[in-house]
C-alpha cells in the first residue's frame, strides 16, 4: 500500500494531522535518515521535514523515485530535488496551502503514472510489457536483498502455438493470448507482476516467494492451461492447449552479484530444459543441467 510518508528530525506528530486532514492517504512518520532507502511502492508522495542541509547532501547523491514536498524555515536556496517532481512551504505551515502544494503534487504523479502505464502496457493483453518488467524486477531483487528475502521468477510459453495460427488464423492465436494472459492475472496475487515477455511468453515475477512455492503456482496454472476450453469459431471440438514452465529464484548463486537479466537468463535455462523434456512441464533452474 503506497502512504504519504514524512521523513522528520522531530516527531511530526502535528504535520501528520494536517497532511491527514488535507489528503486520502494513510499519513506515516519515519526518520529522516530513512527517506535514503525510500521505496516506491510503499510511498507515493514524500514529505521532507528536516534540517536543510542534510537534505541537500541527500539530494546530490540520489534521486527520488516521488514527489517530494519541502518543509523550509526559510525560501531555500539551490535546492534542486531530482526525482519525478517538488515543491516546498515555508513553515509555520498553514492547512490551506499546504493541501493546495500537495494537492498539485498528487495530480503530477496521478498524469506521471497515467503515462508511464501506457508506456509499460502490452496492447494485446493488457499485461504489462517487457519494459515494466525489468524495472520491478530489479526493484523487487533490491528488496529481497535488503530484507534477507526469495523474489521467484517464472517463465511461461504455449507450447506448439504456431500451430494454433497456422490451422485457424492470427485472429484466434490472438483470442489465445488474451484468454491465458486473464486466467494468468486472475490467479496472480495482488503484488505479483504479470507481464508479457514474447510473442507467446508470459513472465510473473514473485514477491517473498521460494522455488518451491512458485512451483506450486506454475503447476496449478499448467494443469488449468491444459483444462481451458478452447474453441475456434467453426470447429466443434475443442483445441488442445498445453504451457511450458521454467523457474528461477533469487538469490541462487550467492557468490555471483545477480540482477534481473541474470535471474531472467535462469529462467530462460529452465523453460528450455521443459521443452526438450517434452513440452506440458514446469522445470526448476536448480534441476537444470547447466550444460544446455
Amino acid at each position: 500500500m503506497s502512504n504519504l510518508v514524512i521523513y522528520t528530525d522531530g516527531n511530526g506528530a502535528e504535520l501528520q494531522a494536517l497532511c491527514q486532514d488535507v489528503t486520502d492517504f494513510e499519513v506515516v512518520i519515519k526518520s529522516a535518515d530513512e527517506i535514503k532507502e525510500i521505496d516506491k511502492e510503499e510511498v507515493a508522495i514524500a514529505v521532507a521535514d528536516m534540517a536543510m542541509d542534510k537534505l541537500k547532501d541527500i539530494s546530490m547523491v540520489m534521486k527520488f523515485p516521488v514527489p517530494v514536498l519541502v518543509i523550509a524555515d526559510e525560501i531555500p536556496q539551490n535546492l534542486t530535488i531530482r526525482g519525478e517532481a517538488f515543491d516546498y512551504i515555508v513553515s509555520p505551515v498553514e492547512k490551506y496551502e499546504l493541501s493546495v502544494r500537495l494537492k498539485n503534487l498528487i495530480k503530477i504523479k496521478e498524469l506521471k503514472d497515467k503515462i508511464s502505464n501506457i508506456s509499460t502496457t502490452d496492447d494485446l493483453t493488457g499485461l504489462h510489457n517487457r519494459k515494466f518488467l525489468l524495472e520491478r524486477l530489479e526493484s523487487e531483487m533490491s528488496r529481497a536483498k535488503r530484507y534477507g528475502t526469495t523474489v521467484s521468477c517464472i517463465l511461461f510459453d504455449l507450447d506448439f502455438f504456431k500451430v494454433v495460427n497456422d490451422m485457424y488464423g492470427y485472429e484466434w492465436g490472438d483470442v489465445l493470448l488474451k484468454k491465458v494472459a486473464e486466467m494468468l492475472a486472475n490467479l496472480a496475487r495482488k503484488e505479483d507482476v504479470v507481464t508479457r515477455y514474447g510473442d507467446e511468453e508470459f513472465m510473473v515475477i514473485l514477491p517473498d516467494t521460494t522455488e518451491e512455492n512458485a512451483f506450486i503456482f506454475a503447476e496449478r496454472f499448467r494443469r488449468d492451461v491444459e483444462r481451458m476450453s478452447f474453441i475456434p469459431a467453426g470447429e466443434e471440438e475443442r483445441h488442445p492447449v498445453k504451457i511450458s514452465g521454467g523457474i528461477a529464484a533469487y538469490p541462487y548463486m550467492k557468490e555471483v552479484d545477480e540482477n534481473a537479466n541474470s535471474l531472467i537468463r535462469y529462467a530462460e535455462h529452465a523453460l528450455y530444459n521443459a521443452k526438450k523434456r517434452g513440452k506440458n512441464k514446469i522445470v526448476l533452474f536448480s534441476q537444470v543441467n547447466l550444460e544446455y
